[in-house]
């Protein structure tokens, strides 16, 4: 049989892409908007060294920043978006490298900004505070001033600014190569057909109950990521480095410390965060050992990690089915919630379906002014039925900040934004185990939910603990070659998956296709993220109003205060391990729940 082959773009059905038509109605209309950025920055310069004068003079310069800053967010949303449409697409791509050349560009030239603050006298800017008119941006300007140990001149500030173009490369590299570049070789699929691999199908085939299938197909990607693991290798130094360098030229103690500390957040959290889940490994261990015995293998390799325990049982959730499943699981969060989801599935936030060149993996992604859209590679899984609560989770939370606060509160942190998503999550898991009256989906759905925790909580902090021990090794002068990755994944892969796992070595090159480890200390959010979202979905599910408003009220908080005050208003203490041993906990009652299920 003939190659089934990804469809083009202009194959896609209308309905299952976005609608960017919403942020610009034509690339005519960006170009005019693109025309206009020098002329408002022009007016911006003008401010330069007049900020000290008066609180009114402050707040002008403070609400164009404001409309400048919403200009050039716009800009770049729409350029990206069409760009990972079609990531080969050079004309798209073009765009986006323009926006991010002026975005850069800006930055450098508004330089002078955050030095002029740090200036004004400490008793003139705490009249300026007092100032009605400056009332919206109290809270702004004080995040401000906390940076002031590691804020440079402004000849400083703006050479750094304009090294942001050059420390970007390392992505930009990772990215093409990863989304536009790479092909990987047909494999043949459960039904003896040779299907071309993709990133998205590669997810669909670990799942396959045929071991030959799930072994191919791993052996398709490291195969092919070992052919570019000496350039992979290079721009994963090249962010390290980049990382490195932003710290030490602003005076942090090291990298981690630079990363955490626009938000306020001690290392301790992930430190700590690190050391709960390695003392708590014998619970992965014993999951991982009642799947090798469930599976009924003589050893237990990486590709055997995603494939469903539960025998003779297939579930395929058509597009419109999943679109309902979350529908009925966020109803408990009330009517204007889900009123707006309605308008995400009616008014096509969402681009559903993967075509070629289309970029891999799900994102929500929006801007003060536009919708806050979704890109899926949906492929009728129940895995990505979860994808989908989890994007839209993602934007509802985008939609309440931008509504319920302005703009300068409005971009709620990176730590507390996998919270919202989880929290769908966990709510469609609870109304699919309520609502099913088939004891297989039961046992899927129990199986499901230990895989969250085996990959969101156990995987990430994994990468987390990999992400520190390459940064560290980078501190201290220690070169990051391919052997030392390869060499340090492996290990930490071998010891968070325990002696029953016998590792095909390929599995060393895993740190090749992740592209968090570019994020900057991101992944450890998505487990702090999954504890918090367990504690609240519970709280949720209580029907209990004060619990379901204080759920809101985090949604609606935006940046309003520190992130991890915001998880306290809502009823989540963060800065004590706590929630992470109750996850832990949950995790541990989940796999009874599947072992007694399974008659073991």
């Amino acid at each position: 049989m003939p190659a089934k082959k990804l469809p083009e773009r202009k194959d896609i059905p209308t309905e299952k892409t976005w609608d960017l038509s919403l942020l610009y109605g034509s690339l005519d209309d960006w170009e005019k908007d693109f025309t206009a950025i020098d002329a408002k920055l022009k007016e911006l310069q003008q401010f330069s060294g007049k900020l000290s004068e008066s609180a009114p003079t402050l707040s002008l310069f403070l609400k164009q920043s404001d409309d400048f800053s919403r200009l050039l967010d716009k800009l770049y949303t729409y350029a990206h978006l069409k760009s990972d449409e079609d990531t080969a697409n050079s004309a798209n791509h073009g765009n986006l490298d323009r926006i991010k050349s002026r975005y850069i560009a800006s930055k450098a030239a508004m330089a002078w900004f955050t030095p002029e603050i740090m200036r004004i006298d400490d008793s003139v800017m705490e009249s300026f505070l007092s100032d009605a008119c400056l009332k919206t941006y109290v809270w702004t300007l004080r995040k401000i001033l906390r940076h002031k140990p590691h804020t440079l001149s402004e000849n400083e500030e703006k050479l750094l600014s304009m090294s942001g173009e050059i420390t970007q490369l390392p992505y930009n590299a990772f990215s093409m190569l990863n989304n536009a570049d790479i092909r990987f070789p047909e494999i043949t699929d459960e039904e003896g057909n040779k299907v071309e691999m993709t990133h998205g199908l590669y997810s669909r085939f670990m799942e396959s109950k045929k071991r030959e299938v799930r072994k191919e197909a791993f052996k398709a990607m490291y195969t092919t990521f070992d052919r570019f693991k000496h350039t992979l290798a290079v721009t994963l130094d090249g962010v390290v480095k980049a990382h490195l360098f932003h710290a030490r030229t602003r005076n942090y103690a090291n990298t981690l410390s630079a990363s955490l500390f626009p938000d306020n957040i001690k290392e301790e959290i992930y430190h700590n965060l690190i050391k709960t889940i390695n003392d708590n490994l014998p619970i992965l261990h014993d999951y991982i050992a009642f799947r090798k015995d469930k599976l009924n293998l003589p050893d237990l390799n990486m590709y055997d990690m995603y494939v469903p325990l539960i025998e003779d049982y297939e579930i395929k959730v058509p597009w419109e089915q999943a679109c309902q499943w979350v529908k009925e699981a966020v109803k408990p969060l009330g009517s204007e919630y889900s009123g707006v989801l309605d308008e995400a599935l009616s008014k096509r936030w969402i681009d559903v379906l993967e075509c070629r060149g289309k970029r891999s993996g799900a994102y929500s992604s929006g801007c003060y002014d536009s919708a806050p859209y979704m890109l899926l590679n949906y492929n009728e899984t129940l895995s990505s039925a979860f994808t989908l609560a989890h994007e839209l989770g993602h934007s509802l939370h985008t939609w309440f900040s931008t509504h319920y606060q302005d703009y300068t509160d409005s971009e709620y942190s990176i730590f507390v934004a996998e919270v919202a998503s989880t929290t769908n999550e966990m709510l469609l898991w609870n109304y699919l185990m309520k609502t099913t009256k088939e004891d297989k989906l039961r046992q899927y759905l129990l199986n499901h939910l230990c895989e969250d925790f085996r990959t969101t909580v156990f995987r990430q902090v994994q990468f987390a603990e990999f992400e520190y021990l390459i940064h560290d090794m980078a501190e201290k002068g220690k070169p990051l070659t391919l052997e030392e990755l390869n060499r340090l994944y492996y290990d930490t892969n071998s010891r968070y998956y325990g002696p029953l796992v016998n590792a095909d070595r390929l599995i060393e090159l895993e740190w090749a296709r992740i592209p968090h480890f570019y994020y900057d200390f991101y992944v450890y959010k998505y487990a702090t993220g999954f504890s918090a979202a367990v504690a609240l979905s519970e709280g949720i599910l209580t029907k209990e109003k004060s619990r379901i408003n204080a759920y809101i009220g985090f949604l609606k908080a935006g940046a309003s205060k520190d992130p991890l005050a915001v998880l306290t208003d809502a009823g989540v203490d963060l800065t004590s391990p706590e929630p992470i041993r109750t996850a832990l906990s949950k995790f541990e009652i989940t796999l009874k729940q599947l072992k007694e299920s399974l008659g073991q």
